[in-house]
């Protein structure tokens, strides 16, 4: 699923339940917290709800087994909360990273895993889901005391995505083929796609476990073996479903996880000589790095997912109390920590003065406390780093013209809570309608007619998604092509099934995931040509 991330590279349903639908759009029409008023600090000054859980995993997974990193060396995790540490986890540095990559290269060159049958694959991958199914609630509490994310969101949509991912790689294992192709001659050709080798893989803070899936499922299931840089904020998650992973079959050395800091580990494994592939979730600054690491190490090929500014458009004919709080939902969701947020809202100058009262009503009603409680909306942002960004471009908003309507300041006395944030009167050339700020802070444009709104919204270095609310479906066909970006929702957002692709335009990355198309990264294309004597056809 951005500045979650420049340190990353150099850096079963649960207690509550959620609708059907919001297994697949995480939730978009949210209501909770109505009649909470300027975000009651009820929850936030409580003594923190102690996490239902245990660590059990903090070291690196190399060829199946936990081990210290070589220097010994460890790292704090911390829960966002309080700032208070969680664990000490095993800091790999270059090392470990060749020790993994060696495990995974023996596994690939000598191991069962690309050699079995992909049947037996897609046994070990639905053995897999099962075990995470069975242990969804643990899972749903490591995320949420590493991350601060709602426990809710984590329990009742997050996780059961990431066993529907994981069920739906196992679905393509054994549906991979290549082609016969006719020749101008007499020739037998045939196209074999075949597994790429070794992959490198780097995931995110925001949504580990959604980006663990998103990564080792597709390349997985077309028999290639990884080696997982997780986020140094995050590491916990990773560990434990990999661990469950081992539990389901998986050989040594398919899967091996380092933790780790970017300059060391993200770099090392970027840079590295053996490994064949690389994917890379995180900023568009720090793509640009992991890219020129692995051109010029042995120009293994990167898929890049990257930043993003996305634009939500409220055209003058939209049902306003739905649009508010679709466009409500795509900016504040992950408390603002999401790469394809709604975060710059042009509004159409005829319904702008209505939609931004209710607007700004909406985030004054927004709950924010300790994200194991049950209701709350909205928890800590992921450390200080990313605390102290977030009040910088608000002050930003506020030296620029920009109107605060609401928020602006810490929420509480601990850990890295924000107010729910909104701004009007902004301009395309503040930095807070440019920038991906990646927190609860809502801009508010105001916008005239479908041509003025196209351009202004494509008039940014991304490209990763948009959201256009629209009862005309020539409006909203109109837009769906002039905007250049990887994903559109119309009248809905973050529709993130398993089998739709994701990925940006411009420098929002390149390549996709999920869906058919992320198969294609972890594929070779071999053209084999045969000769035909005395073909009896051809």
């Amino acid at each position: 699923m951005a500045t979650r991330r420049i340190s990353s590279l150099l850096s079963r349903p649960s207690l509550f339940s959620y609708t059907a639908a919001s297994l697949r759009s995480f939730g978009r029409y949210s209501s909770w917290g109505r009649g909470v008023s300027k975000f009651s600090t009820a929850v936030a000054f409580e003594e923190p709800i102690t996490p239902p859980v245990q660590i059990d995993y903090t070291q690196l997974l190399i060829n199946g087994q936990f081990v210290d990193a070589a220097s010994g060396k460890t790292f704090t995790t911390l829960d966002p909360r309080t700032g208070d540490v969680i664990a000490h986890v095993a800091e790999g540095e270059a090392e470990d990273v060749n020790r993994a990559v060696s495990a995974a290269r023996k596994a690939f060159d000598e191991g069962p895993w690309p050699r079995m049958t992909p049947y037996e694959r897609s046994r070990i991958m639905l053995r897999f889901a099962d075990l995470l199914e069975k242990h969804n609630d643990e899972i749903a509490a490591l995320e949420t005391w590493d991350n601060g994310k709602p426990y809710e969101q984590a329990a009742n949509t997050e996780v059961p995505m990431l066993t529907r991912l994981i069920r739906y790689y196992a679905g393509w294992a054994d549906k991979i083929h290549g082609l016969t192709v006719p020749a101008d001659g007499l020739h037998h050709v045939q196209i074999l796609h075949e597994p790429i080798g070794v992959a490198g893989q780097i995931i995110p803070w925001n949504f580990p476990l959604l980006m663990y899936a998103w990564k080792v499922g597709p390349a997985l299931a077309c028999g290639n073996t990884v080696v997982l840089k997780t986020a140094e904020q995050t590491p916990l998650s990773a560990l434990y479903v990999s661990k469950l992973f081992h539990e389901a079959g998986l050989p040594p050395g398919v899967l091996n996880v380092v933790s780790g800091f970017g300059p060391t580990a993200g770099a090392a494994l970027a840079s590295h000589m053996d490994v064949d592939k690389l994917a890379f979730t995180g900023s568009t600054d720090t793509g640009k790095i992991v890219l020129g690491l692995a051109a010029k190490s042995n120009l293994k090929p990167v898929t890049l997912e990257l930043g993003g500014k996305s634009p939500f458009i409220v055209c003058e004919d939209a049902d306003i109390d739905k649009a508010v709080e679709l466009a409500h939902f795509a900016l504040f969701f992950n408390q603002g920590q999401c790469c394809c947020a709604g975060s710059r809202t042009f509004v159409h100058e005829r319904v702008y003065d209505e939609f931004l009262e209710k607007a700004k009503a909406r985030a004054l009603n927004r709950v924010v406390g300790d994200p194991f409680k049950k209701g709350v909306e909205q928890g800590p942002q992921i450390d200080s780093e990313q605390f102290e960004k977030i009040l910088k471009y608000i002050r930003f908003g506020v030296e620029s013209g920009a109107t605060l309507e609401s928020g602006g300041e810490r929420f509480g006395s601990k850990g890295y809570y924000i107010q729910p944030t909104v701004f009007s009167n902004v301009q395309d050339d503040m930095l807070i309608a440019k920038d991906e700020i990646f927190g609860p802070v809502q801009t508010i444009l105001k916008f005239k007619d479908l041509d003025e709104v196209v351009q202004r919204a494509n008039n940014t270095r991304y490209g990763l998604a948009a959201g256009v609310f629209t009862q005309n479906i020539d409006t909203a066909n109109t837009l769906m092509r002039a905007l250049r970006a990887g994903s559109v929702w119309i009248n809905c957002f973050d529709i993130f099934d398993a089998a739709i692709p994701f990925g940006g335009y411009k420098m929002s990355g390149q390549g996709r995931e999920k869906g058919i198309y992320s198969l294609n990264n972890y594929l070779q294309v071999k053209a084999v040509v045969t000769p035909l004597k005395n073909p009896a056809w051809l």
